[in-house]
């Protein structure tokens, strides 16, 4: 493409990262995507973002299909695509969006992995033996207890934490910030923590987890983590963060039967994003109807 149509694709991400405050992940992956569109536009013959049309955006669609892309992906480029196309045209630079209505092939929505309550008591009953085993427990603790995702974790500081109020205060996606309830679990997992961490933790350092350098610890260290204390627990080792926030998510769920709450405290922006729970719910439901329920069980006699 022309220099000015690639001008357009620097503006964009100049406004997601100064006016929609974007995090820096989020960034790279709208750089990437509309990279992907570039490169299409660039083998097609389309020199400027005026010259895109529906059907360009069909066959750009098509075109990663063929290539074997999931529908998931190829929705999400398609998003980017869109997203920009709009910034053009509040911009006067396009009199319509041409990837308004395109969307991806289906696909079949996979259910989040979660873990039954039992599962859930074995991880967290682990025995903290140094002070890292215990920031651990405090980390498992939280995210379950809280519903966290892993970057709302990591991004904690100590101030984010109101002991007497039992809550935290969490910055979620789009740096939207939501409080949430931190049950007596956490708490006192957290205390004792507290008391560790002032041991370990560099001077000026305000998050709330630190590694071995005292410095805050990342996203990737708390993955590695959580998988050895998987194993060591006898669970499965390819457990990932995220399964204790769908857990958090799921028992609630199954309890209260409240949707809206659970949204609130998840911090999903669409109720759609939560429904899925529902689902998951409803799979716990059948699995005790057939166990339970007399007429759900297939008779042992002869007819």
């Amino acid at each position: 493409m022309d220099t000015p149509a690639l001008e357009w694709v620097t503006r964009f991400a100049s406004h997601l990262r100064d006016q929609r405050r974007l995090s820096l992940h989020t960034l790279n992956n709208y750089q990437r995507d509309l990279d992907h569109c570039v490169r299409f536009c660039d083998e097609s013959g389309i020199n400027a973002w005026n010259a895109l049309h529906a059907q360009h955006v069909r066959s750009y669609a098509a075109q990663m299909h063929r290539q074997g892309l999931g529908g998931k992906s190829i929705q999400r480029r398609l998003s980017a695509l869109r997203s920009f196309c709009r910034f053009l045209v509040r911009h006067g630079h396009l009199g319509s969006n041409p990837a308004q209505d395109i969307r991806a092939p289906a696909t079949p929505r996979r259910l989040p992995h979660t873990l039954d309550v039992d599962r859930m008591q074995t991880l967290l009953d682990a025995i903290a033996d140094d002070w890292l085993a215990q920031r651990d427990l405090a980390m498992l603790e939280l995210m379950y207890s809280s519903g966290l995702r892993l970057a709302e974790l990591v991004n904690l500081d100590v101030h984010d934490i109101d002991m007497l109020q039992r809550e935290a205060r969490v910055l979620g996606k789009g740096r939207k910030t939501r409080i949430v309830p931190v049950g007596e679990k956490a708490r006192t997992a957290l205390e004792r923590w507290l008391e560790e961490r002032q041991l370990h933790c560099a001077d000026d350092e305000s998050a709330l987890f630190i590694n071995r350098t005292g410095s805050r610890l990342g996203p990737r260290s708390v993955q590695k983590r959580l998988k050895l204390w998987a194993l060591k627990q006898g669970l499965d080792s390819r457990l990932h963060p995220h399964a204790l926030r769908h857990s958090c998510a799921t028992h609630l769920l199954e309890s209260s039967g409240d949707l809206r709450a659970v949204q609130e405290m998840l911090g999903h922006a669409n109720l759609g994003t939560t429904q899925i729970y529902t689902h998951l719910d409803f799979q716990h439901l059948a699995q005790v109807y057939d166990q339970a329920h007399p007429r759900a069980r297939k008779s042992g006699k002869g007819s």
